[in-house]
């Protein structure tokens, strides 16, 4: 469990560095911007009766980018319905972390977005809870007209119809809540196991690096040792025919010393 809170803990930090799907689709689409996002939730908010009733949503996706675009804001059926589902994602993933417990400012400085979701969420599941009350409410009153006397057998079976279904959603949430710990403990160790991939290969690729970088060194130095052995023998060469040139003229200067030399005494 420890191990879990640890990985919970990681993809949080990532989650606050930017690794997010918005970002990823940044590349190809202009970002969302604050407004834009609060047109697109109140558009949504407004069509979720209509969702919930309907399978093929297309048409009302085509429908908030159609009311989006009269607010100025040029988006596709596909971008929205995109936006709308990284937003659910990142509004349950919050939820489950227990955002109750939270700073106010610090969740809308994380996800300003999570107040108008929680509002979104909150009116489905309230007109969910009536639209159940109304029809149990029909079914009771169907059986009093059949039988009268049968009031207190009908409110007892009503209840245990009631914790019969309230141990079905306790049992089914907590089944949810385990099942999405597990995908996200899954994510998180492969997400960690790519980080290890990656950092191997980062350091493998730093060795290559490191040691093409040596045998270079080592050659220049190579190279730089020739340079200046060849430089010495060429210096030793030119001392050496330096030497001789003046031996040459030292030698010459004594001949034409002496016929000078002779020519003057034969003149005398």
């Amino acid at each position: 469990m420890e191990d879990f809170c640890d990985l919970r803990r990681a993809v949080r930090l990532h989650r606050i560095a930017g690794v997010n799907a918005d970002q990823a689709a940044g590349d190809r689409f202009p970002p969302w911007s604050v407004l834009e996002t609060k047109e697109l939730l109140a558009i949504r908010a407004a069509l979720d009766k209509n969702f919930s009733e309907m399978k093929q949503n297309r048409m009302l996706w085509i429908s908030v980018a159609g009311k989006m675009k009269a607010k100025g804001f040029n988006r596709s059926d596909e971008q929205c319905k995109c936006k709308w589902k990284n937003l659910v994602t990142r509004y349950k993933s919050l939820h489950i972390q227990g955002c109750e417990t939270m700073d106010p400012k610090a969740l809308k400085h994380q996800f300003p977005f999570y107040d108008d979701l929680h509002t979104i969420f909150t009116a489905r599941m309230q007109k969910n809870w009536w639209v159940e009350a109304e029809n149990r409410s029909g079914v009771l009153k169907r059986k009093a007209n059949e039988d009268p006397n049968g009031d207190r057998e009908l409110e007892n079976e009503e209840k245990t119809k009631t914790k019969n279904v309230t141990k079905k959603r306790k049992w089914k949430r907590d089944n949810d809540l385990e099942e999405h710990e597990r995908n996200l403990e899954e994510i998180l160790k492969g997400f960690l196991k790519r980080e290890m991939e990656m950092e191997r290969e980062w350091r493998e690729a730093f060795r290559v690096r490191e040691e093409e970088r040596r045998l270079k060194e080592e050659e220049w130095r190579m190279k730089m040792e020739g340079i200046e052995r060849e430089k010495m023998t060429m210096e030793i060469l030119w001392r050496e025919n330096e030497e001789k040139r003046r031996e040459r003229e030292e030698a010459r200067a004594q001949k034409t010393d002496a016929l000078i030399s002779a020519l003057l005494t034969n003149l005398t």
